[in-house]
């Protein structure tokens, strides 16, 4: 620049913004969370008229500790959901909910307890259940403030909780209909049962991890074989009566309780004499067995048989009517406790695949063992062996008060004990160990046993008898058919995974041996039978007054001296009753409120339905399994029109996360560290419907991504600096570039309004940022940077600042429900003001009319010819031939006619951001630059002619010719 030259850059439009390229966030967001709670944000929402409802039911979390990264998404995608809607148009209601009776809570005052040296059952009842609530109240307000800190809308100042009282009186109605209904009763049969936790669990509440078993091979004697009467046949084979079948098992605890034993009528068996032993062996020459013809070598094997002989086939019609004895049958000292007889029973959970091919029919304690009794109407014969702590009950001869499992989970004496006898009663061939997945409880880790005790079911193939039979009569039926005709399914693979549960499960176990919950609010006479018909008190009036205690005082009201009096008073005499104090499952808890929450509240649905139910995929067997059946069983259809499902969350490697592995991933440390938006941006860039990984590197790629969008933010609110409504130039006087901007908004908007529609928060954000960073930051301003920076009043660059605004309003809005803070960063530094919020503001409307195809079709062309142009400079600047694109004048080669029109129908330079351009549909040189990928482009590159406008840096012949110093004609008039 010559010395005379005027210095021009405070004549230039240069952006102004305070808008800090710095986020801070995690400092930051806090105001604005104390802001939003300041002006009401949710409550203002509200108060919009005229809008159709939109309700996300939230599935509560238990109320017993600090949020997990699992949380974090959970709610995380719920606040995105209910956000997107609001601003979609909706009246987006939500209210959070917790958890709160049940084992997780009872197990930590128990915890308590046994630190202190105390003991639960020495406690008054009402007062370990205030203890219990005291400790969900204070982890609800811990776990409400830690889901504020991560932006999670709602009403918490009311949310709803399990154990409030209204809601445990409700609990308690929907309970006593299914007493009313006909579909509850008490049986007998074996359940899910934790000897740590002394209580039965639903499948909800079982997790599968590595145990080591004992296996065990049993002969068992014959007693008795039915003659076959076909063929001839009169007699039995005395060879067989001399044989013993040979059962196997990973629960020798369980021989003590055999009624049965089952074989498979498609499978081929064979009677195996054994010819020679090793010296340690349970078995002799000339001993016979029977076994399943694939398994015998491996069982013979397995007991130290080094030789043998198949004697004959056995066909499986020869064990009908079969009759073994028991192996401790005539046993020393039993008292005749085993000197029953132990039926052979066809069954079709008999295979071939492991073990002999026979199965030991314990039917206190298997469910295929209970149901094959059940078919057979031998209910009677089930046993009562084995207490609530895993313990041989005092009857057992030999192993009363051993346990399967002791009080801490670890394997007692039971097993050991009963394959000592075994061996003395020459009931044994073979025992080993065996690592295989086996039951726990989720919450103590603890191994559990099938135990056979009087609970509580409601029947799911018995008619309801309700009237509400529309899609069925039984609650199995209901939630099938609901499944397929009314709810949509969020992957539809969550719909086949609850359907196939459904259609397979057995009776709901509605009872709990606890005491922390709603108890179940029935009484049943005395002295009769949980068969009869007079074994439950049915009276509405009864139930009336028990729903008018509960909402005066609580569920606690149950346990105080004198209530059953009270109650029955009128109605029955309570010497004749007895009051149940088993408490209702947790699951049925949370099952039924839809009832208290969606139907009751102010802020609920006029039908009681949700329009979503959103969880991870694990409540397929949990909230969406119970609330499906609990309200098909009282409603009879379906609470939630929409089920979305999320999955699991990984470390970075795809592995579980786990505190003994240390890699485990904490939301508020990730907050203290990056910010809550950071976090959000993870959840909405992943594919929650599967699982999702996350870790240190992860999160700086998303922190990476995040930048960039800020900065592109940013650059818009620089550009729009003192914008006015009086610049607004309308679409049909804009220049075609900003027509095609319009364009891509309008194709945009579409997109990410039905992507948070359909609930797929990755296909909005992924089309927002590239749109942002490709459409916008590296395409449309890097062009027009040159016309809002150097432009005087020009229709260009008005045409340009007006798109801006455009883009501004809806970029904020579309991206409000996923980054709430920076959003509403952004929203205020335009728009400032006490009462101002982004997110009291919709995304606007976007005139269809601003779709053009023929103009969207012409700027392909000139995108994919500018990419060759823009490659090759890059290339020239690689080889510091330029230090800049402007310095360049290239000469473009084009061989397609409707291409090189449409470059000359526009300022193709300015769209190159070069100082000069010809364009020619002479044949491409050899030396010319391409790109393979854009097929008939050449580049000649070409240095520009003239000098350097001191204003805008452009190398134009003109420069210097103009009134005003060192200027191009386009600079001069803007300084006039």
């Amino acid at each position: 620049m010559c010395a005379d030259t005027p210095e021009y850059k405070d004549t230039l439009n240069l952006p102004k913004t305070d808008f800090p390229m710095r986020a801070g966030l995690p400092k930051r967001e806090p105001g604005w969370l104390e802001r939003w709670e300041k002006i009401g944000v949710y409550d203002r929402l509200r108060e919009k008229e005229g809008r159709p409802p939109f309700t996300l039911h939230d599935g509560p979390p238990y109320a017993n500790g600090h949020l997990h990264i699992g949380h974090a998404l959970n709610k995380t995608i719920k606040d995105m959901i209910v956000r997107s809607h609001q601003m979609m148009g909706f009246d987006a209601r939500y209210v959070p909910g917790w958890d709160c009776h049940g084992l997780p809570i009872e197990w930590k005052i128990e915890e308590q307890y046994r630190q202190k040296g105390k003991n639960k059952d020495d406690v008054d009842v009402v007062e370990f259940r205030q203890e219990c609530r005291a400790f969900a109240d204070q982890w609800v307000n811990v776990q409400r403030e830690e889901f504020k800190r991560l932006g999670i809308t709602g009403n918490w100042e009311n949310p709803y909780l399990t154990m409030d009282y209204h809601a445990e009186t409700v609990i308690a109605e929907e309970f006593m209909k299914f007493l009313m209904s006909g579909t509850l009763y008490q049986g007998s049969k074996p359940v899910m049962w934790s000897p740590v936790e002394k209580t039965a669990l639903a499948e909800a509440e079982i997790e599968y991890h590595d145990h080591q078993s004992h296996t065990i091979w049993v002969p068992f004697e014959f007693d008795t074989i039915v003659a076959p009467a076909k063929k001839g046949k009169e007699a039995v084979d005395p060879l067989l009566m001399t044989a013993r079948v040979v059962i196997w098992t990973t629960t020798p605890w369980t021989i003590p309780s055999n009624k049965a034993v089952a074989y498979g009528n498609k499978i081929a068996y064979g009677l195996y004499r054994v010819d020679a032993t090793e010296e340690e062996s349970w078995t002799k020459p000339g001993d016979l067995y029977i076994f399943a013809d694939t398994l015998a070598a491996d069982a013979l094997g397995k007991s130290r048989v080094t030789e043998f002989t198949r004697v004959r086939d056995v066909a499986a019609s020869e064990f009908e009517g079969a009759v073994l004895k028991h192996p401790f049958n005539g046993l020393e000292g039993a008292d005749g406790f085993w000197d029953y007889d132990v039926p052979m029973i066809d069954g079709d959970h008999v295979t071939d695949d492991a073990g002999t091919g026979f199965v030991h029919t314990a039917p206190s304690h298997g469910a295929d063992d209970y149901e094959c009794f059940v078919a057979r109407n031998w209910i009677d014969r089930m046993t009562h062996n084995v207490g609530e702590e895993s313990e041989f009950l005092p009857h057992v001869p030999f192993f009363a008060g051993l346990q399967v499992f002791d009080r801490k989970g670890k394997e007692g004496k039971a097993n050991n004990a009963v394959i000592a006898k075994l061996v003395e009663a020459g009931g044994i061939i073979a025992r080993g160990r065996v690592k295989h997945s086996y039951p726990h409880s989720w919450r103590s880790k603890a191994p559990i046993i099938f135990r056979n005790t009087p609970q509580w079911f409601a029947s799911v193939d018995k008619a309801v008898g309700d009237g509400q039979d529309e899609l069925g009569t039984t609650i199995r039926t209901r939630a099938l058919t609901a499944i397929d005709q009314q709810v949509k399914w969020w992957p539809q693979t969550g719909r086949n995974r609850l359907f196939s549960m459904i259609e397979t499960r057995p009776d709901w176990v509605l009872s709990r041996q606890r005491a922390w919950g709603v108890p179940l609010t029935c009484f049943t006479k005395k002295g009769a039978l949980p068969t009869d018909p007079d074994f439950l008190l049915r009276d509405e009036t009864l139930n009336a007054r028990i729903s008018a205690a509960f909402e005066a005082d609580g569920a606690d009201v149950w346990y105080t001296e004198g209530f059953k009096e009270k109650m029955l008073d009128g109605i029955a005499n309570p010497e004749e009753y007895d009051q149940v104090y088993d408490v209702l499952d947790v699951w049925f808890d949370s099952g039924s409120t839809h009832a208290f929450v969606l139907r009751d509240r102010d802020d609920g649905t006029e039908d009681g339905i949700a329009d979503v139910y959103m969880e991870g995929t694990d409540q397929h067997r949990g909230w969406f399994h119970s609330s499906l059946l609990q309200s098909v069983g009282t409603t009879g259809r379906a609470p939630y029109r929409n089920v979305i499902t999320h999955g699991m969350t990984l470390d970075e490697k795809g592995l579980k996360m786990s505190k003994s592995i240390g890699n485990t991933i904490v939301p508020e440390k990730v907050v203290q560290q990056y910010g809550a938006d950071i976090l959000r941006l993870w959840v909405a860039q992943t594919d929650y419907m599967i699982d999702q990984r996350i870790g240190p590197e992860i999160l700086k790629g998303v922190a990476d991504s995040y930048r960039r969008l800020r900065n592109t933010m940013r650059y818009m609110l620089g550009a729009l600096g003192n914008f006015d409504a009086a610049e607004r130039v309308e679409p049909a006087d804009m220049p075609e570039l900003e027509r095609w901007v319009l364009h891509r908004l309008a194709e945009i908007d579409h997109k990410v309004k039905s992507g948070y529609k359909s609930f797929d928060f990755q296909g909005v954000f992924s089309t927002v940022f590239n749109f942002a960073t490709v459409d916008l930051s590296a395409f449309y301003f890097d062009i027009r940077k040159d016309a809002l920076y150097c432009d005087g009043d020009t229709l260009r660059r008005r045409a340009a600042r007006t798109v801006m605004d455009l883009l501004f309003e809806r970029i904020t809005t579309w991206l409000a429900p996923i980054l709430v803070f920076t959003m509403e960063e952004v929203w205020l530094e335009r728009f400032p003001g006490d009462q101002s919020s982004v997110h009291l503001v919709d995304m606007p409307d976007t005139p269809a009319d601003w779709l053009d195809e023929p103009l969207a079709a012409k700027w392909a062309k000139v995108r994919r010819a500018r990419r060759v142009v823009t490659a090759a400079l890059e290339v020239q600047r690689t080889d510091k031939v330029i230090g800049a694109s402007l310095e360049a004048a290239p000469i473009v080669h084009v061989r397609d006619a409707d291409m090189l029109e449409a470059l000359k129908s526009v300022a193709f330079d300015d769209i190159c951001i070069t100082s000069g351009m010809m364009l020619t549909p002479d044949p491409i040189p050899a030396e010319a630059f391409r790109l393979p990928e854009v097929e008939g482009v050449g580049v000649e590159f070409e240095k520009a002619d003239g000098e350097k406008c001191q204003r805008c840096w452009k190398i134009l012949p003109d420069v210097g010719k103009h009134s005003h110093a060192g200027t191009c004609s386009r600079c001069d008039e803007a300084l006039s």
